[in-house]
């Protein structure tokens, strides 16, 4: 299982070289998340329409092993955007993808733009 996780590699937006065509902006709940797929890779993406942001990271929770992140629940902890686990609520900020319990490592977060009612993941790759 780890080399599932291994594949997870935080891209920081000066790092994107390939800007991923996700799916329309209206195929993501408001206030919600929904995964998408790119190569092998399964990303959360959020549409916080409370804050107007939108955030991706790695759909894999670190601590199950399950594809899940993306159904979890979304909101704040002293004003980090975050999302928690829906299998152990567990949350991880999804600015840095730091765990905010302060027990588990940090997941994979990558850059999101939005054009002409588009959403757009970064990768690396």
């Amino acid at each position: 299982m780890e080399e599932l996780l291994e594949q997870y590699n935080t891209t920081k937006l000066e790092s994107v070289k390939v800007w991923f065509k996700a799916a329309s902006v209206n195929d993501f709940p408001k206030d919600g998340g929904a995964c998408v797929k790119y190569k092998s890779k399964q990303i959360a993406v959020f549409n916080f329409a409370r804050l107007n942001k939108w955030y991706a990271c790695q759909n894999l929770c670190p601590h199950k092993m399950e594809m899940v992140l993306s159904r979890g629940m979304i909101g704040d902890d002293k004003g980090i955007p975050k999302v928690a686990c829906p299998l152990h609520k567990k949350t991880f900020s999804l600015e840095t993808g730091e765990n905010l319990n302060s027990d588990l490592d940090a997941i994979a977060t990558y850059p999101v733009k939005i054009e002409e009612g588009y959403v757009y993941i970064g990768f690396e790759d």
